[in-house]
């Protein structure tokens, strides 16, 4: 699954270096060392459906078109249709936040589990105690785990990839009948936890701007400081960052790449018309 990621993040960069000459099939597939058949097969074995229309919700034009249908989304997230096929993918997460004592304690008397495993978007890098996720990143290699221990610098740190197995598994899970409940045990400001919270009513499938995420905390006009929180997300697609958009219909920059953030919005639409 991961190694099916590579070659669609690959064909995805690759469109984007030249999507003014509109390459055809033949030409994306050349680009990542297949033949025609072989990247037909590989794109439906990872996401469902066809290169040609996976690549269509990558454009500016389709962004735009999800930004002006869901001007509300973030009020009205939960009021029609999310008991139907476009909640099955999706996540059911409840946050534990750090208490001010908490925070101040930096994870004293805190065992914290961590692993690295495969997802359909690379490897990623997982980290939990027995409240729940504290991380969760792609493509950061042995630095994550340099990374953990500063922000939780009094806490024990110990692999167990059993533990955290489990978890990659309930959250990436495409055949489940119903969705995962996932708890997050959060470190960060008010301001960003509330961020993080609005980021949670964005459904699958659908987007929001800074803009929009300002709106529903009821700061209007802070959208640099929205985009800061969004930066700072330490759970990557269980707190869909991923889905805050520029209000232009750009994706806008990832922490973890602009290719994977693309690749994981095409992903999540994908989900919801297969």
């Amino acid at each position: 699954m991961s190694h099916d990621y590579e070659r669609v993040e690959q064909a995805v960069r690759f469109i984007e270096q030249n999507f003014r000459s509109q390459p055809s099939l033949r030409e994306v597939a050349g680009a990542v060392g297949l033949s025609d058949y072989h990247f037909q097969r590989l794109f439906k074995r990872w996401v469902g459906i066809s290169p040609k229309r996976f690549l269509q919700f990558l454009t500016v034009g389709h962004a735009k078109g999800l930004l002006r249908n869901g001007k509300s989304v973030l009020q009205t997230s939960y009021d029609a249709g999310l008991s139907g096929p476009s909640r099955l993918h999706d996540l059911f997460v409840s946050v534990d936040a750090v208490t001010p004592g908490e925070f101040k304690a930096q994870g004293r008397g805190l065992a914290i589990s961590f692993g690295f495993h495969e997802t359909p978007f690379g490897q990623c890098f997982i980290a939990a105690t027995e409240r729940g996720v504290t991380n969760l990143e792609f493509g950061g290699g042995r630095g994550a785990v340099t990374r953990l221990g500063r922000t939780w610098s009094a806490a024990k740190l110990k692999q167990d990839r059993r533990l955290t197995g489990r978890l990659v598994q309930q959250i990436f899970a495409s055949d489940r009948d119903s969705p995962a409940s996932i708890t997050l045990y959060l470190k960060g400001t008010n301001f960003q936890l509330k961020v993080w919270q609005a980021l949670l009513e964005i459904p699958s499938g659908h987007v929001a701007s800074y803009q929009d995420v300002a709106r529903a905390i009821d700061s209007p006009g802070a959208e640099r400081a929205v985009g800061n929180a969004v930066g700072s997300n330490p759970v990557a697609f269980v707190i869909p960052c991923h889905r805050v958009i520029r209000k232009s219909g750009a994706f806008g920059d990832y922490r973890w790449g602009r290719v994977r953030k693309k690749a994981i919005l095409g992903w999540e639409a994908a989900r919801l018309v297969g």
